[in-house]
């Protein structure tokens, strides 16, 4: 399968590479810095340069690579976790007009199946408005929301201690998401313990 992750240079979409091509998977990695194009080659993926808030630039990359499957792993959180609340907003848009111009671009190309990121706990506010909107535009478009719990783990906000639940390792989140390439259409909680359906309907 032909796959083009966008997000593939964060914490999750990193780890999700060598496990993907492992699995016998092409990848496409996105990233919108230049200085981690290497890295991602460096993982085995192809790197692309783009910005998921260019719409135009964004459906000539996905189109040019031809996937079956686009996977939204895309972020906009600080690396400093005491400047997480000021990067809310940041993080907000990029779920709502990252994730409108990312599903542009995987009907565009004509992809068949769309995964996107999302989370287990409980938002209020913009964050919930902006999770909202991703989770009902992935669904309409018979995609897969994968809600995560807080992630845990080297490279991530707790890298030597828990969370509050719901949360999962970071490498678990992982290896969990590579199984789930063929996911029906809907929610599901990936959390300590297990993947979980979610009624789309809640």
């Amino acid at each position: 399968m032909r796959i083009f992750l966008a997000g593939a240079s964060g914490v999750l979409g990193i780890r999700l590479i060598p496990l993907l091509i492992a699995a016998g998977h092409e990848v496409a990695g996105m990233t919108r810095s230049l200085e981690k194009a290497d890295l991602l080659a460096a993982a085995g993926a192809e790197p692309v340069v783009c910005d998921a808030f260019d719409p135009d630039g964004l459906i000539k990359a996905v189109t040019a690579y031809a996937p079956d499957l686009v996977m939204h792993q895309l972020t906009d959180l600080p690396d400093d976790p005491a400047r997480l609340a000021e990067g809310r907003a940041a993080n907000a848009r990029i779920r709502r007009e990252g994730t409108a111009n990312l599903l542009a671009a995987a009907d565009a190309a004509g992809a068949k199946r769309f995964i996107a990121q999302s989370v287990a706990w409980e938002m209020t506010g913009e964050g919930l408005v902006a999770k909202d909107f991703l989770e009902q535009s992935v669904l309409a478009a018979n995609g897969v929301v994968l809600r995560y719990g807080q992630l845990y783990g080297p490279g991530t906000y707790y890298p030597d201690n828990l969370p509050p639940a719901p949360r999962i390792a970071v490498d678990e989140a992982a290896a969990r998401t590579a199984q789930a390439l063929d996911l029906a259409s809907g929610i599901y909680e990936v959390t300590d313990g297990s993947t979980s359906a979610v009624s789309p309907a809640e």
